[in-house]
């Protein structure tokens, strides 16, 4: 029973230290704190360019279903559509994908076709060099070969 606890310990230890597992954990920890920058962005910017022409909380907007809304919590009478709720949700997460994508996405892309172009430059000079110098050991080895039948005529 011990030895079945410790191999479970063992592998757990090892599903932890996996590069998957490390880096989604950074990547939820980075998340959570880049959310707050998204959040201050629709507050401070989305919120108010759409107070121009509504107002900034959106969660005031509703509509009514059935009879008139009036009240709240469970004297509430008919059926509220919070669709206001609904348009910030999708506007958080529009800026949110926005900012993803421009900030972090678009350069890490940009980044990495730049060093796949610059390996693969590496490798092009390199079979280069590889060519080159198989054809100097052809020649040496023609040259040596001729050498030898020069030898041999000679005698």
């Amino acid at each position: 029973m011990s030895a079945k606890k410790a191999s479970v310990w063992q592998g757990f230890k090892a599903f932890l230290m996996r590069g998957n597992v490390v880096d989604l954990a950074v990547a939820v920890v980075i998340g959570a704190a880049f959310t707050n920058i998204v959040n201050s962005v629709v507050k401070g910017i989305i919120n108010p360019l759409i107070g121009a022409v509504g107002t900034q909380n959106l969660d005031g907007y509703s509509s009514c279903l059935k009879g008139r809304c009036a009240g709240t919590g469970d004297s509430a009478t008919g059926v509220q559509i919070l669709w206001g709720s609904v348009l910030g949700a999708t506007l958080t997460f529009v800026v949110t994908a926005a900012v993803v994508y421009f900030l972090m996405v678009l350069p890490m892309s940009k980044y990495l076709a730049t060093v796949e172009a610059r390996r693969k430059a590496k490798e092009g000079t390199k079979e280069v060099l590889e060519v080159t110098e198989l054809e100097v050991l052809k020649e040496i080895r023609d040259a040596l070969v001729a050498q030898r039948d020069a030898g041999r005529n000679e005698r």
